[in-house]
């Protein structure tokens, strides 16, 4: 059997091929990768693009999330296990349940709320007893405001009450996958209420701190512009990081918004969002709004070189006010490749990671160690 260092499961795709072109130029010296799936034909021409490219040629692992036993291998013969495959309330539970129960490290670029808090449901404590460490959201859902906030407080007091508020404006394109999630989540609101009700009931609260969530329709960042709460997977990791960590203090909150330079902007945004939810409620319509866009489809690199995102942090507390952003290219693709590689080799690599296991964060099982290779990766932290 195969043993590498980093297995991906989904480099076929446009991400997933994004990310095996990032991994194959960033390993350090020594390390061994490998890239799963069941076309092999497929597989095989994805690793000889790299090689062409002067990076790093994979190792290639039969895989699939249809055969248990392939995914069990697969689990068994890496350390860390990265997965592209989505969407992911569709197709992402084999890889959960095979790194779960192997006992190893796995990252995904879900921004999916149900089907992270029904892995919880399903995987945590085989995770917790086994030491695997699973870690959703590891793009731009949800890096930039799980680390960012982080970053945030730890320039704040310690062990006052914190009130943070993040704002995101970003230019790009959704791929199709993005599409399709997002289409998916929306038909899917009642399962997703249900499992996050779930979860809420059997997941612990800190008992000695306070923990939640806040926001409204208002003006943006240092009063300009305007601010629509966004109901996303984001803050919800920043506030798992928060019930996980003291150091944001006794009662931390958390406000998460898109930022519109114009009210016409925001009102067009949920007007458009209204459509869209509504259209996804009925098999017709869905089946419709899903043929707008294809899975694999992405932009081109002139398009991705031409996107950007910028999420503005202010935190106050204790009589101090820190006001901080993280920013960087292409969100939706170039950045989340990046992202997601980045985790996998922290995972792997990098030493004196937090001891923690089970179903956690990026915030709580990497932190600083990620944050410092994401600014070396060129994603900007700064305190304004």
């Amino acid at each position: 059997m195969t043993s590498v260092d980093i297995a991906l499961l989904g480099a076929t795709g446009f991400t997933g091929g994004l990310t095996a072109d990032y991994l194959s130029t960033h390993l350090p010296s020594g390390a061994s990768w490998a890239i799963a799936g069941r076309n092999q034909a497929k597989l095989e021409a994805v690793a000889d693009r790299i090689e062409t490219l002067g990076g790093v040629r994979p190792e290639i692992i039969s895989a699939s999330t249809d055969n248990a036993d392939s995914m069990a291998a697969l689990a068994g013969s890496t350390r860390v296990l990265i997965t592209t495959v989505g969407p992911y309330v569709q197709l992402g539970e084999p890889a959960v349940k095979a790194a779960a129960e192997a006992g190893i490290a796995y990252v995904d670029l879900t921004g999916e709320p149900e089907f992270v808090d029904a892995m919880w449901l399903k995987y945590h404590e085989t995770a917790r007893r086994t030491g695997a460490r699973l870690i959703h959201a590891c793009g731009f859902d949800s890096i930039p405001y799980d680390l960012g906030v982080l970053f945030t407080v730890e320039q704040m007091p310690e062990g006052v009450p914190l009130d943070v508020k993040g704002y995101i404006r970003a230019g790009g394109t959704a791929s199709g996958g993005t599409y399709h999630s997002a289409v998916g989540a929306f038909a899917r609101l009642r399962q997703s209420a249900r499992t996050a009700a779930e979860r809420k009931k059997l997941e612990g609260r800190p008992d000695d701190r306070r923990v939640r969530g806040g926001g409204s329709i208002g003006r943006g960042a240092a009063g300009r512009g305007w601010a629509l709460p966004l109901p996303t997977i984001d803050p919800q990791i920043v506030l798992r990081s928060a019930r996980s960590l003291d150091r944001y203090g006794p009662d931390f909150t958390y406000s998460h918004f898109a930022q519109f330079k114009k009210l016409p902007m925001l009102a067009g945004t949920i007007a458009g969002g209204a459509v869209l939810m509504a259209g996804a409620q009925l098999r017709p319509t869905r089946s419709l709004l899903l043929k707008l866009k294809a899975q694999g489809d992405g932009p081109d690199e002139q398009k991705r070189a031409k996107s950007w995102f910028s999420l503005r942090i202010i935190a106050t507390g204790g009589g101090t006010a820190v006001t901080t952003e993280v920013a960087g290219g292409d969100p939706g693709y170039t950045e989340t490749a990046k992202m997601l590689s980045e985790s996998a080799l922290c995972l792997a690599f990098d030493d004196a990671l937090p001891e923690v296991s089970g179903q956690t964060t990026t915030a709580v099982a990497m932190g600083d160690a990620l944050i410092t290779r994401l600014q070396a990766a060129g994603i900007t932290f700064r305190t304004l």
